[in-house]
């Protein structure tokens, strides 16, 4: 397994290297850790307005939903192999050559990503709290203390998620059993004990009263998962024939008030029909949002009534961001290059595709609002979740392309993005806590979002595509 394991971390880093140059790909790790260095001086001055406590349990909610994200594998076997590794031909596929399992070989690769992203992502921003810790008069012990709980609250969403997605693979109508039972337990604890549920999350617990049973619980619950999303682990696909009627002259039709309907509709068609928009929609997306939905309900005694729907929508702005994303993984430029048709025209269907997903992070944040008892601030809410959306979409554009999963770890590319979305977000947070409806002018942010993605036009107009 070591053998394997090892020269699957090497192909990793060959690929990433390949794709942004080494160096740049080496100094993500060292911007992470620079950011949470230079942030951790901060934390006294954030102690007056949010006890610390609570600030714990925002750095757990991160690296949880962060978990999710980076295991959000979506639909297995088939679906895993075709979309992450498209057609190159990687170790993933040695079944194929070589006497090695298909779980054996999973396996490996569930714990290869694990060690990746927790080397480039997780490790570096608890060095960087750990390193800054005797300045700012926090005791060694506490950035240890999180540092272990941090890891602890990736791990558990990464395994969760890879047991769902497991679980879909199987079986849709178990997944949604489970689901539904997992709902159900969140709301009989909240009735029994008066709590939200998101305080009985085994790292929070640990983090908040340290014993060793406690630390047993964590780590069972991650192994369990793990366990057994590898046992119900399947490579195989249905051997059945599927028949789709046309529908992309009649989808082309009801999209006629965009720019490129064909092309929108062909993005539409390709996520439903791979089960992309299914599986992204409920991994990388609902999911998530319901974990942050629990965890910063905990924050409504620090932040007004409206405040914590205001803050949701503006995370839901975020994430429904990485829908674009989502229509960029199904194919490159390379195929329509034979075609009369431009980098500008194909990343503007991609705008038009994302806007039509936009239905589901305005569900989303509607329900919450009607779930909270805040529906006097629904328009408020999503205006703000698709202003920052298409904000944030602007700057992709400019800054990826048709590139955005590949891109994202350009220590320049992120940066940038980081420091226009960030102030931003700031002065959003900042007004709509002080009025709620003040909310609405952020609908100015789709100003600089059309003038960041006509710079994207010309800029990729420009350059020659890449051919990963």
């Amino acid at each position: 397994m070591l053998e394997l394991f090892v020269a699957m971390v090497k192909e990793e880093w060959r690929v990433h290297s390949t794709m942004f140059g080494s160096i740049s790909f080496a100094l993500f790790p060292i911007l992470i850790f620079w950011i949470a260095f230079m942030g951790s001086f901060l934390l006294p001055l954030m102690r007056h307005s949010l006890p610390a406590g609570e600030l714990s349990l925002v750095l757990h909610a991160n690296y949880l939903m962060l978990g999710f994200m980076v295991g959000a594998f979506g639909l297995l076997g088939a679906e895993v192999m075709n979309r992450r590794f498209g057609q190159a031909s990687l170790l993933a596929y040695s079944a194929r050559s070589l006497p090695l399992s298909e779980r054996f070989i999973f396996a490996n690769f569930v714990v290869k990503d694990t060690l990746y992203y927790f080397v480039l992502w997780v490790l570096p921003l608890a060095l960087g709290f750990l390193l800054a810790s005797p300045f700012i008069g926090v005791p060694v012990t506490l950035p240890l203390l999180l540092s272990l709980t941090l890891t602890l609250s990736f791990l558990s969403g990464l395994c969760a998620v890879f047991f769902l997605s497991s679980v879909y693979s199987r079986s849709k109508p178990a997944l949604a059993a489970i689901l539904v039972i997992l709902a159900g337990a969140a709301g009989a604890i909240a009735l029994l004990t008066g709590q939200d549920p998101a305080r009985f999350f085994p790292p929070l617990m640990l983090f908040n009263a340290f014993s060793w049973l406690n630390f047993v619980l964590s780590c069972a619950a991650i192994v369990i998962l793990f366990v057994v999303s590898i046992w119900l682990f399947t490579p195989e696909t249905a051997d059945s024939t599927k028949h789709y009627p046309d529908v992309l002259t009649p989808l082309t039709k009801k999209l006629s008030f965009f720019p490129t309907p064909p092309l929108a509709a062909k993005d539409l068609i390709d996520m439903y029909r791979s089960g992309g928009m299914v599986g992204q929609t409920l991994f990388s997306f609902a999911i998530p949002l319901v974990v942050i939905w629990f965890f910063l309900s905990l924050l409504t005694g620090y932040l007004p009534s409206y405040g914590v729907l205001l803050e949701f929508a503006i995370v839901t702005g975020i994430i429904a961001s990485t829908m674009y994303t989502w229509l960029t993984m199904f194919d490159t430029f390379g195929a329509y290059a034979c075609l009369p048709i431009s980098v500008r025209t194909l990343i503007k269907s991609k705008i038009a595709s994302f806007s039509v997903l936009q239905l589901i992070p305005v569900v989303f944040v509607a329900l919450a609002a009607l779930l909270s008892g805040q529906a006097l601030y629904l328009l408020p809410a999503v205006v703000l979740c698709l202003s920052v959306s298409f904000y944030s979409l602007g700057i992709t554009v400019w800054l990826t392309g048709l590139s955005p999963s590949v891109l994202v770890y350009n220590v320049k590319v992120m940066v940038t993005y980081l420091v226009l979305i960030g102030i931003v977000l700031l002065i959003l947070s900042a007004v709509a806590f002080a009025a709620p409806f003040a909310a609405l002018g952020a609908v100015i942010l789709f100003a600089p979002a059309a003038f960041f993605a006509r710079l994207g036009f010309a800029k990729w107009e420009a350059c020659e595509q890449p051919g990963f």
